[in-house]
């Protein structure tokens, strides 16, 4: 894994059934790394219902017991939307890196969303890591449209 934000020691992690095997290797890619991960579930590839497991992971980062969160379904679509419900959480769909680290830059998101079906593992661990190791940028112009987003 690529320089850790020292501040990302705990992640909260679910999927649904169409999720389940990029789950299994993105929890096994954090653990290598240090990282304490928190299964939401779902636990095998029986189908479900993945605002079920959005809800989980939202509270756990909304709570503050989980500093960041990862959720993934088949395209992403359905975890951003509903985890985006929590409130607290700021869940962004990427495809690609560079959309993760201005999400993270910019936007201070908190819940990445992946889709399994569209996004390769090797490109997805990457995504993680990016996720990961970028810190919010901290200036004005960026603290204010988050505030604004939250409220």
């Amino acid at each position: 894994m690529s320089k850790l934000n020292e501040n990302v020691s705990k992640i909260s992690i679910g999927s649904d059934h169409g999720g389940f095997a990029l789950k299994s290797s993105i929890i096994a890619h954090l653990e290598e790394a240090g990282i304490t991960v928190t299964d939401r579930g779902c636990y095998d590839t029986s189908s479900c219902d993945y605002p079920v497991f959005a809800k989980a992971v939202g509270a756990d980062v909304a709570d503050g017991s989980s500093d960041l969160g990862i959720l993934i379904c088949s395209t992403g679509i359905g975890m951003s939307m509903a985890a985006n419900k929590v409130p607290g959480v700021r869940a962004a769909l990427c495809h690609e890196s560079y959309s993760a680290k201005m999400t993270k830059l910019h936007n201070n998101a908190n819940v990445l969303c992946l889709g399994a079906l569209v996004t390769g593992e090797n490109l997805a661990l990457d995504i993680v890591d990016t996720f990961i190791s970028t810190p919010f940028s901290e200036e004005e112009r960026h603290i204010r449209r988050v505030n604004l987003i939250e409220n």
